[in-house]
């Protein structure tokens, strides 16, 4: 049921964040004087609607979106009646068409901006200190958390009646034991307790000095023996090492909340910091389709790889199962802030292509203009359709890929 619940909850975030984009490019065309005749959410056939004014609003049967109806958007449109040729969208200055374009992806941006502050003060944000990568990781004080069993295959999953209990259990270790020495050579971080307990020759006895609340204890240990790739080479060849049935019990909180006043400073960071990631997201999204593919067709999902809305939805309903309502904020936040930089992209149909468009007009009006030559005009639209298809074409292939990915392969937060 929770499950279920988290992927409602995300489901309906993005189709009101989608919703909310339409009224951004409503509201600023009607404070423009723009005549807006239709704002829907969702798309197919019409379940209600009122009329307001000149404007119908309602309720269509596919909850996948929204639109709205901005008379003239382009010269070509040829469905602007003669007397509302004075409010086309065309007709109006490229400054106000930049804004009622960009309005959508703004939208995105304050859904994700107050989201973030409301987030810093009441759950928190991920700690830019919390160690994300294996040498950061390496480096952790050699604090323990207890493992119950010994996974011998180099896989994770559950523990099962037949894996061997843990060494560290048995010998009476506790989780938040720091371990200070193994086999008389002292260790102070993660990775050398690592390094040490792997020196060890497999099923042998290892001597484990530790400290329990300050106090210095000892114990001696009968290491079991499992298979793993070497520690600087996760894709190596596997082989039997020692295994103490221990995790690194990682003392860094990985979430930080903030006063009301701090909050501002932490979401700027953080919107920075999202929207480096979200560049460097989309630079590596081609690279990504072979590793989508390979998903598809019974390969190793990698974690890496792009989602669709199919995919957050999941995400989100494991969060929520698995008691991490956090990370649904999170997915929130994100998916608005990269809807908001895709939807700039200066490709058509996406917003940022039309914007493209009427600065292109405008640049070339000044420079004619300067040398003196008659204003070449509008672009005509018409003209780059089969450049739009491509975009859709291939906006399209990919979508469907993600999706599918997402249905047969999905990408999972926690071990099965």
């Amino acid at each position: 049921m929770l499950y279920l619940l988290g992927v409602v909850i995300i489901a309906l975030g993005i189709l009101i964040s989608v919703s909310l984009h339409e009224a951004g490019h409503m509201l600023t065309a009607k404070l423009f004087g723009m005549k807006v005749t239709r704002y829907f959410v969702g798309f197919g056939p019409t379940v209600w609607s009122f009329r307001r004014g000149e404007t119908e609003y309602g309720l269509k049967a596919i909850p996948l979106g929204g639109f709205c109806k901005i008379v003239g958007m382009t010269p070509q449109d040829d469905d602007v009646d003669p007397a509302d040729e004075p409010r086309a969208m065309w007709r109006y200055p490229v400054w106000k068409r930049t804004i009622v374009m960009g309005a959508g992806s703004v939208t995105h941006f304050l859904l994700a901006i107050v989201a973030l502050w409301f987030a810093a003060i009441f759950m928190g944000l991920p700690n830019p200190d919390f160690p994300a990568t294996e040498a950061q990781v390496r480096q952790e004080p050699a604090v323990i958390t207890l493992t119950d069993c010994v996974v011998v295959e180099n896989v994770q999953r559950a523990c099962t009646p037949n894996d061997p209990p843990s060494p560290a259990v048995q010998a009476q270790l506790r989780t938040g034991d720091r371990i200070t020495a193994v086999n008389g050579t002292p260790v102070a971080t993660w990775g050398q307790v690592l390094d040490a307990v792997r020196r060890t020759p497999a099923n042998a006895p290892a001597t484990i000095d530790y400290q329990r609340d300050g106090n210095p204890q000892q114990a001696v240990v009968q290491l079991a023996s499992v298979q793993r790739p070497p520690l600087d080479n996760p894709s190596g060849a596997l082989s039997a090492v020692s295994a103490l049935g221990v995790a690194v019990d990682i003392q860094t909180p990985g979430m930080i909340k903030y006063s009301a006043v701090g909050a501002f400073g932490a979401t700027a960071d953080y919107t920075g910091e999202m929207a480096v990631n979200t560049l460097h997201a989309l630079q590596r999204i081609p690279e990504k389709v072979p590793a989508l593919w390979t998903a598809i067709t019974g390969g190793e999902r990698d974690a890496d790889t792009p989602i669709s809305v199919v995919g957050a939805s999941r995400l989100g309903g494991e969060a929520l199962a698995n008691g991490v309502a956090e990370f649904l904020v999170l997915i929130f936040i994100s998916l608005n802030f990269f809807v908001g930089i895709f939807n700039l992209l200066p490709l058509l149909p996406l917003d940022g292509g039309h914007i493209a468009i009427a600065w292109f007009e405008r640049v070339r009006t000044w420079i004619f203009t300067r040398l003196g030559r008659p204003d070449p005009g509008r672009v005509d639209y018409f003209k780059l359709m089969p450049v739009t298809y491509v975009v859709i074409l291939i906006g399209g292939a990919f979508t469907l890929l993600t999706v599918t990915a997402d249905v047969v392969n999905p990408i999972t937060l926690f071990s099965r």
